[in-house]
């Protein structure tokens, strides 16, 4: 396969993207120029932590971006599953309801709601529901009926799609969802996984009705730089009990040091816009290749792009494997390394995941892996230049052709 055919095909949409980051880099520029970023907030602090400029004002940016009352930035979250967990466990109360109105949440996640006797919400009586896609998409008439039934104390979406086959959800799709829930119930807090999704649009869930937004430095909100981290933004008192959780209810945000120094922190989300639209064009990049040929992919990139993920459907283990693999061999670290399957924590089969990043796990990077069950779906994530992406693809097409 010829992909410069392919590029040739795509290039009305990849300028669309390169619109698209213009418009997200000026906001984030933006952000930048309304904190009066400098010099000294790239500085680290000890102990408490108490006035750390940094710190404070890498949150009023992300708060800025967002278009929210405040936001929670820490490299002492340790990735989207911890970020995720605190923010549930700040809002969630004994005999409350959690409902996920996107399906069941991704495999980590599980277990955080229902595990038993490991510290998760079921443990501490608070209940959960779901309310099952329809054909893929947002069911709107369950939901709402979901709502008005049990008038849920969060309910929560998941963006982008784990390992289901569906579209990421689009921020036009889900402002409806949101005024109407809502109407039905005030008092509902609406919460979205933002995983993979930043960046993606020109506006944020926090900006069409969610009351938190949460995601992890590590993917697309760190640009590739951010060495780890999470963050949450949305209404400041729901993100005050969410860091009292992080830190102690007395002390919410106002401690928490970092020795090493902030400045990849505050690069990275510089950067991001630009980062995730290399992504956005090695989505695009692999899903028109592979459907071309004959593969069932995920975006139909007809449809606008609200994540940085591919799904590829092989409908075969060996091609599955060989693929995964490829991507590794064609990593900038340790492209030495025979990914094979294994027992990941947190998921209940076996997976394999190339990951050959400077970060480690970072799925900004380029990055892909698959649960080992039928019909055999690979997750193409990332990859901080196009060009990069491009290479691993061609190396990918040489393998399957063998």
């Amino acid at each position: 396969m010829e992909i410069k055919l392919i590029e040739e095909k795509l290039k009305d949409k990849f300028n669309e993207l390169d619109e698209l980051a213009l418009f997200n880099q000026e906001k984030v520029l933006n952000a930048f120029k309304n904190n009066k970023v400098s010099l000294a907030n790239f500085s680290g602090t000890t102990g408490y932590g108490y006035g750390d400029i940094g710190r404070e004002t890498l949150e009023k940016i992300f708060a800025d971006i967002f278009k929210a009352e405040a936001g929670l930035v820490s490299p002492h979250i340790s990735c989207g599953t911890t970020a995720l967990t605190l923010t549930l466990f700040g809002l969630l109360r004994p005999n409350d309801l959690l409902l996920s109105i996107a399906d069941e949440p991704y495999d980590t996640l599980t277990e955080v709601i229902s595990g038993d006797g490991n510290g998760s919400l079921k443990d501490f009586k608070i209940d959960y529901k779901f309310v099952p896609l329809k054909n893929g998409e947002l069911d709107s008439e369950a939901i709402y009926k979901a709502v008005k039934k049990h008038k849920p104390k969060v309910i929560y979406l998941q963006r982008s799609r784990g390992y289901a086959w569906r579209n990421s959800i689009l921020v036009e799709e889900m402002q409806p969802i949101f005024i109407e829930c809502k109407k039905i119930s005030p008092n509902s807090i609406i919460v979205v996984d933002n995983c993979y999704g930043e960046f993606t649009q020109t506006k944020e869930p926090t900006e069409v009705g969610a009351d938190i937004c949460v995601g992890s430095l590590i993917k697309n909100a760190g640009g590739g730089i951010a060495p780890n981290g999470g963050y949450i933004v949305g209404k400041e008192k729901y993100v005050d009990l969410i860091a009292g959780k992080l830190n102690s209810p007395s002390l919410n945000r106002e401690v928490g040091s970092f020795e090493q120094g902030y400045r990849l922190f505050y690069q990275g989300v510089f950067l991001a816009p630009h980062v995730v639209k290399e992504c956005l064009k090695g989505v695009m990049l692999s899903a028109k290749i592979f459907s071309e040929l004959g593969y069932e992919v995920l975006p139909n990139i007809d449809r606008p792009l609200s994540d940085i993920v591919c799904s590829i459907k092989f409908n075969d283990k060996d091609k599955l494997i060989k693929f995964i693999q490829t991507i590794q061999f064609n990593s900038p670290v340790d492209s030495f390394v025979l990914a094979l399957p294994w027992a990941m924590p947190g998921y209940t089969d076996e997976v394999i995941m190339a990951s050959g990043s400077f970060v480690g796990g970072s799925s900004i990077e380029l990055s892909a892996d698959a649960p080992i069950r039928p019909p055999y779906i690979a997750y193409m994530q990332g990859g901080l230049t196009y060009e990069h992406i491009k290479i691993a693809l061609i190396n990918v097409l040489k393998e399957l052709e063998k």
